[in-house]
């Protein structure tokens, strides 16, 4: 990620870090090319999640061994188009893309253990994620410089 999107901060949750603690190990991509964003302001455009969040997020059984999720803020458009409605998915299922079991509604898709294919397949909607976070840092500088 850092080499083919320049700006790319990544964060692992850790302990002593600012994040909760069910988030330790979880991994966070954020657009900040000059590290000048506070904390508050910090939105991943993808993250890797290796563990279930309790009864909130368990739809995927990432208590599973070896099991993690790769999840893309897709978009609206980006959604849609993969997507449209009325669709069901088994959110257990390994190397296949499908909407976020709790954040699909916010345009966020996920894969399972994603094979090498199937990665590839994934890196024009990476690029899209990554392009829509230089936009909102551009969005937010702006109207910082402004102030």
């Amino acid at each position: 990620m850092r080499e083919n999107l320049p700006g790319v901060e990544i964060v692992v949750a850790v302990p002593g870090s600012s994040a909760p603690e069910i988030a330790w190990g979880d991994t966070f991509f954020i657009y900040d090319p000059d590290g000048s964003l506070p904390e508050s302001k910090h939105f991943p455009f993808a993250t890797i999640v290796t563990k279930d969040y309790g009864d909130f997020d368990n739809a995927s059984k990432l208590d599973r061994l070896g099991v993690f999720r790769l999840n893309i803020d897709a978009g609206k458009d980006g959604h849609e188009a993969l997507f449209g409605s009325d669709q069901e998915f088994d959110f257990t299922e390994l190397d296949v893309l499908m909407p976020h079991p709790v954040y699909g509604r916010n345009h966020w898709v996920c894969v399972l253990n994603p094979s090498d294919a199937t990665f590839e397949g994934l890196k024009p909607l990476l690029t899209a994620a990554y392009k829509a976070a230089v936009d909102r840092f551009d969005r937010v500088s702006d109207r910082a410089s402004r102030s």
